[in-house]
């Protein structure tokens, strides 16, 4: 029960990663709101694990204000934040991504997390104390060939993290950020192109530990970051790659 008592809000929480931060955080004695654009997802895994489900544009501004007062209303307020809502663009030369596709990437990736923090830090900062998870990626760390402005978009992530924490520290804030490599999730056929056993074997051959990473791999550092246990850890972007990164 390592967060018992604490309230969150988990974005992307309908499926893959954030589902299993989701299930996780809920087990360690958590309440949840479980934030997707899916919200047939969102409520799947509130009917079968627990949790208050929340239809959101993590893109747009009104929808994530109209997230954080619907967590406020459901749980009384918010102790942690997971930006976990991301997606990426199919492995394409970089002049030959859409404008528009681009700016999506830019919008899910990148504005929300500021979105998230004009809608939340101020009541964060009036409890004086809080902690925010964003999901960025190893591809952030080291970049992969014909995925150029996902890449950029979660270097943003990283820098955003680590300002962020050095902004927010004196008002006992806390903002951390975890690197996954590619997992089991519904972005990994976005990742490889297409998902043939070639492809996730070329893939699998650049990760020392040779698998993908999982749900319950994110989870478990989550838990971590998210914890009192952490409660002198702020600005670390924790590679959780399986070595991918070294």
């Amino acid at each position: 029960m390592r967060l018992e008592g604490k309230r969150a809000i988990v974005t992307g929480g309908g499926s893959g990663f954030g589902a299993g931060i989701v299930r996780r955080f809920l087990a360690e004695g958590a309440e949840v709101m479980i934030a997707d654009i899916d919200r047939d997802a969102a409520r799947g895994v509130a009917a079968e694990f627990g949790g208050h489900a929340q239809e959101v544009d993590v893109s747009n501004a009104d929808s994530v204000a109209a997230m954080v007062a619907a967590a406020e209303d459901a749980m009384g307020g918010v102790d942690i934040l997971v930006n976990n809502a991301g997606i990426t663009h199919l492995p394409t030369p970089m002049e030959e991504i859409a404008e528009d596709e681009f700016d999506r990437v830019f919008a899910v990736n990148c504005k929300s997390v500021y979105l998230t923090a004009r809608a939340l830090v101020p009541r964060l900062k009036a409890q004086g104390s809080g902690a925010i998870l964003n999901i960025a990626s190893t591809a952030g760390v080291s970049p992969r060939p014909r995925l150029n402005w996902y890449n950029a978009s979660k270097g943003w992530m990283i820098t955003a993290t680590r300002a962020m924490a050095v902004e927010l520290a004196p008002a006992g804030i806390r903002v951390n950020a975890l690197n996954p490599v590619a997992g089991e999730t519904p972005l990994l056929k976005r990742f490889l192109g297409e998902d043939t056993p070639e492809m996730r074997a070329k893939f699998l051959s650049t990760i020392p530990l040779g698998r993908f990473s999982t749900p319950e791999d994110l989870a478990n550092a989550a838990l971590y970051l998210c914890s009192d246990e952490a409660s002198m850890i702020t600005g670390v972007c924790m590679e959780v790659d399986g070595g991918r990164c070294i």
